[in-house]
């Protein structure tokens, strides 16, 4: 089979940034965020009501992952990327024009949480459409570095945020930032939605009609293993991804590092991202995927506690961006993981399944992530609750890593 189109493989995974660039912008200005709609006396009150309303967010995504998802089972996985592209659309622009609690009281903080659960539908929706369709248009000798182009577009979206979190942080003072600031970074992402709208409905159809699933969702108990695996795989991997995201916030508040030395933290951990993301899929197609995927996962365990220590006795900008960029490129490289998952499970439930299990793995594990540190660091005192946290995570995903079955191509083709 010949490779996509490069305007197709951009297609999708310039949609997929966008929707996950909202969700890390949130990430790195939740601070502002929280005094904007959840004002309180106590700013860690007003942080915690915040980061909560990030949650939120994750509640929606296995409703989206459900009926989009399946949707793109049935009806083509074209049509169920356009659909929750658009939704993310119109909800990343309800949020950038929302008014604040100063101006109209509890209705503010009530129609972000409404906001946030659609942007979590639109999320959870996408990510089994535009992974099905990364691997069934790939080759079949490189499905690893396209599927992997999921993830790396996600670090595209954790570098465009941390760039606009930087360069406003350098341009403001601290409450123009609280004021507009961060309105702007997330506007700045909503400018590419009529060309993502565009270039999507451009896509070619990889599920043919006979392929089609007549259910909504259906596993066969054969594949109750693979899922499981997945779930906590995903899982770990999520918290991983959130509880670096989290430095930004974490330096700030916890250990009053500069507002803009904490955001260039987010610049170095997109860079690790999407260069290792990448890294992952192609090796994972010349050596395997099981290799890939627990080698470094076993290094990113190893290395979370110096980092954690690090940071908090440091305090300063290297140490900062050094542990930021060695977390994240051990870290993502955990996409190895989601590629094997992407190829075990049947064409005719991918989409449904992969969106399903992502979206239910990540509302239990990501969108509590941030919320369940900072209340940790609160109430116990001890900055390295966040080492602590991800040191269990990571644990139970190495284990659901070893025990996932082989599935690269060219592995099983030499076992034959």
């Amino acid at each position: 089979m010949a490779p996509p189109l490069k305007r197709h493989v951009l297609a999708v995974i310039t949609g997929n940034a966008l929707e996950f660039y909202d969700f890390t912008c949130y990430s790195y200005f939740a601070t502002q965020i929280g005094n904007t709609f959840f004002p309180s006396a106590k700013p860690l009150v007003s942080l915690l009501a915040s980061l909560a309303a990030f949650g939120i967010g994750f509640a929606g995504r296995p409703v989206g992952g459900i009926l989009i998802g399946a949707y793109g089972d049935r009806k083509g996985r074209r049509p169920a990327m356009l659909f929750s592209f658009a939704l993310m659309g119109v909800a990343i622009l309800a949020f950038v024009f929302m008014p604040s609690y100063a101006a109209i009281g509890i209705a503010a903080p009530i129609a972000v949480v409404a906001i946030r659960f659609v942007q979590g539908i639109a999320v959870g929706g996408d990510v089994g459409p535009t992974t099905a369709f990364l691997l069934e248009a790939a080759p079949e000798s490189r499905r690893g570095f396209y599927t992997a182009l999921q993830y790396s577009s996600q670090g595209v979206a954790t570098l465009c945020a941390g760039a606009a979190g930087f360069t406003l942080s350098k341009l403001m003072g601290p409450q123009d930032l609280q004021d507009y600031g961060w309105r702007i970074a997330f506007l700045l992402g909503a400018i590419i939605l009529p060309f993502g709208m565009m270039i999507r409905r451009s896509l070619p159809e990889t599920l043919h009609a006979s392929e089609a699933s007549q259910a909504p969702f259906v596993a066969a108990p054969r594949h109750w293993r693979t899922i499981v695996l997945g779930f906590f795989m995903l899982g770990s991997a999520t918290i991983g991804f959130y509880i670096v995201a989290y430095l930004t916030t974490y330096a700030q508040k916890f250990l009053h590092m500069k507002a803009d030395v904490s955001f260039a933290a987010t610049l170095v951990f997109g860079i690790s991202n999407m260069i290792f993301s990448t890294l992952a899929g192609i090796l994972s197609d010349r050596f395997g995927r099981k290799p890939v995927m627990v080698i470094p996962r076993a290094l990113f365990l190893l290395a979370i506690y110096p980092a954690f220590w690090l940071i908090a006795r440091e305090r300063n900008a290297l140490t900062l961006l050094g542990a930021a960029f060695v977390l994240g490129a051990l870290g993502q490289m955990a996409v190895t993981g989601f590629v094997a998952l992407s190829e075990a499970l049947p064409k005719h439930v991918r989409s449904a399944s992969l969106a399903t299990i992502y979206a239910t793995a990540i509302t239990i594990f990501g969108g509590s992530a941030q919320f369940n540190v900072t209340w940790l660091i609160g109430n116990t005192g001890d900055v390295m609750m966040p080492a602590y946290y991800l040191l269990v995570a990571t644990a139970f995903g190495l284990v659901a890593m070893m025990m996932m079955d082989e599935t690269a191509p060219v592995i099983l083709r030499r076992r034959t």
